[in-house]
Formats: C-alpha cells, sequence, structure tokens
C-alpha cells in the first residue's frame, strides 16, 4: 500500500491512483477547513497554515479534530517535530470526557533522540511498542501511517511495520488495565470518532494528510 504514496509528488494532493483507491486530504494545505479545536466550533489562532504545513505554532493552540468521524480507515501523514518536541496522533476520539485522550488511543510522535518521555514515536501509548525505530531527526519529515479495523490495527513508520493490535481484544484489555488509562471508563470504547492532533505545547508540522475510510464488511 505504500507504494501510492510518491516521495516526489506535490505535497497535500492526491494522484490518480489514490483517488481511485478512495483516499481523501484531510488538510488542503490552504485552510484549516474540515478541523476544529476539542469541543469547539473552529480552530484557534494557536494553529497556523505555513508554507502548505498545518503547524501548531503558539501556546494555548488546544488539540484539534476532524470535523468528521470515522470508524475503519486507513490514514497516513507526515510530521515535522522540533527538537526535544513531543505531539500525537488519537483515533476515535469522542468529546464526551475532559479531554480526547480520555476517549482516543494515542499514536506518539516525538523527537525520539532529544525527547524525555519513555514512550517512544510511532508507538501507541502504553499499549503497544517497538524495538524499531525508523524516525529521522528532529527537523526531518516522518511519515506515519495507521490502519484502524474491528479485524486488525496496525502502525507504521516510515514504511517499517511497529505493531498490529485488535481493538478490544483479551491483549487490549489486559494492556489498558495495567496503564493510566484503567482509570478512564471510556478510553479505548468507542468505535468511531474524531481523528486528533496534540498539542502538546511543542512546534510541530503536519502535512500530507489523508484518510481511506473502509466500508464494513457485510454482516
Amino acid at each position: 500500500a505504500t507504494s501510492l504514496f510518491a516521495v516526489d509528488a506535490p505535497v497535500n494532493t492526491l494522484s490518480d491512483a489514490e483517488k481511485g483507491a478512495g483516499w481523501k486530504l484531510l488538510f488542503d494545505g490552504k485552510t484549516t477547513a474540515g478541523w476544529k479545536n476539542f469541543k469547539k466550533e473552529t480552530v484557534g489562532p494557536g494553529w497556523k497554515i505555513e508554507d502548505g504545513t498545518l503547524v501548531r505554532k503558539e501556546g494555548g493552540a488546544g488539540d484539534i479534530l476532524t470535523v468528521e468521524q470515522y470508524d475503519s480507515f486507513e490514514l497516513v501523514l507526515e510530521y515535522n517535530i522540533s527538537k526535544g518536541g513531543n505531539s500525537g496522533l488519537m483515533f476515535h476520539v469522542t468529546e464526551t470526557e475532559q479531554t480526547p485522550w480520555m476517549t482516543g488511543p494515542e499514536i506518539q510522535i516525538q523527537d525520539n533522540k532529544d525527547g524525555h518521555d519513555p514512550q517512544k514515536s510511532g508507538w501507541l501509548y502504553q499499549l503497544y511498542s517497538s524495538e524499531k525505530d525508523a524516525t529521522k531527526p528532529a527537523g526531518e519529515w516522518n511519515q506515519l501511517r495507521i490502519l484502524i479495523t474491528p479485524e486488525k490495527c496496525q502502525q507504521f513508520m516510515n514504511g517499517e511495520k511497529y505493531c498490529e493490535y485488535v481493538k478490544g481484544s483479551d491483549d487490549w484489555n489486559e494492556r489498558v488495565a495495567k496503564s493510566k488509562f484503567a482509570k478512564m471508563p471510556e478510553f479505548g470504547k468507542p468505535t468511531k470518532g474524531h481523528i486528533c492532533l496534540q498539542d502538546h505545547g511543542n512546534l510541530v508540522a503536519f502535512r500530507n494528510v489523508k484518510i481511506r475510510p473502509i466500508a464494513k464488511k457485510a454482516e
């Protein structure tokens, strides 16, 4: 599937092959259309559009969500994290709790070299890790790809598969029970929700944010 994404393709565009496969842009490179802050109607001024990238620029920017909600999907994005920086990508987020991470599992985004969090970039936070480190240094673009379906979920960093799991499985539930999320009754329970980009107080930029909704299998 990664062969669809040409390295030298124009940013924030879809190739004919991608369009044919059902991919859609979540960020047009020019506006914050299709996004909003958590429990808000619009995106606040802390997020900026710079040179075709979506940048968490200023303090108090807040986490942002897609306006649309998704259940099964494949998503790919590129991120550029600042030195020592931290962010995250969450899925199946609802606005029923106080924060997005109380419902939505988070794929960690950070500078692995100078970041202080023991949870490394590309891991599913406190739940699934990888012995690999395929990340490029702070200041360079990294590609994160996730596949989320009821049958299986997979995470890839720069084309390297990091982990695979089944949301809601016995293994999943055992790991949640041993994590900080054990105290959050709604964590991981929604099977449909918003995509979320996290404001963790650090400079981070995103581009080429694309999603391919997957139709549910016939019963």
